[in-house]
């Protein structure tokens, strides 16, 4: 990227708030965002070659959406916490192993992916931001869903693609969940998957490519109360 086009970036984002410097081939934070003043809405980072974040990116306290989505991160840096407006962030497509805890202070999250990652523990700290709907775990390495997601106030959770043998029926008591994608997991047709059909709001569960037919998940004792949930849905979007 040629100085004359950085310059041109910077500048506009002073005026926008809206920072765009994707697929660029960086390998280090841009010099220039270190001074750059506190004024940014949007910070694109995607596609571009950062192993890490540094401690900078905590001081765009104005932040309310970041995307660093196709990159090389091992992590995301604990200074994502200040970040107390963003309401989406995108770091899918990294390498990331481990969500830091303080991300539950950011506490007007709207949307977080996360697909494409090495993260093996469910990052229990969102449970609980009120206002977070969408939560994209898709391919990475996640082996349970713990208790502590009763808790989780999104209406759509997606963990496709991982490697889970255990979702505690607690997800059943999800105040807001509708949607939940498991496909290819290492599920089995259980008392704790019949639990979730019975109890929880669930209008729409996928659930192909577990250690069951759909055979077997339509005679699990529940199924037919999910179904009913599920017809009301698709009533309502027609």
């Amino acid at each position: 990227m040629g100085n004359k086009q950085v310059k041109q970036h910077f500048e506009n984002a002073q005026k926008t708030g809206v920072l765009k410097i994707s697929q660029m081939r960086l390998n280090e934070f841009p010099s220039a965002l270190k001074s750059f003043p506190n004024v940014l809405k949007t910070l694109d980072l995607s596609e571009n070659r950062f192993a890490e974040l540094p401690d900078d990116i905590g001081k765009f306290t104005t932040l309310k959406h970041l995307c660093v989505s196709g990159n090389r991160l091992l992590s995301l840096n604990d200074n994502i916490g200040k970040l107390v407006k963003l309401e989406t962030m995108n770091a899918s497509n990294n390498l990331i192993v481990k969500i830091p805890n303080q991300l539950d202070q950011c506490s007007n999250l709207k949307q977080v992916l996360l697909s494409n990652n090495q993260i093996m523990e469910f990052p229990v700290m969102l449970c609980g931001l009120k206002y977070l709907n969408l939560l994209d775990l898709s391919r990475n390495k996640i082996t349970i869903i713990p208790d502590a997601v009763s808790s989780l106030q999104v209406t759509e959770l997606n963990v496709n693609q991982n490697q889970i043998s255990v979702i505690s029926d607690s997800i059943s008591r999800c105040p807001k969940l509708k949607t939940l994608r498991i496909e290819e997991n290492c599920l089995q047709a259980n008392e704790a998957m019949s639990h979730i059909l019975s109890d929880s709001k669930i209008c729409n569960i996928s659930v192909d490519g577990n250690l069951f037919s759909s055979k077997d998940f339509a005679a699990l004792a529940g199924y037919e109360m999910y179904m009913e949930r599920y017809t009301a849905a698709r009533k309502k979007i027609c």
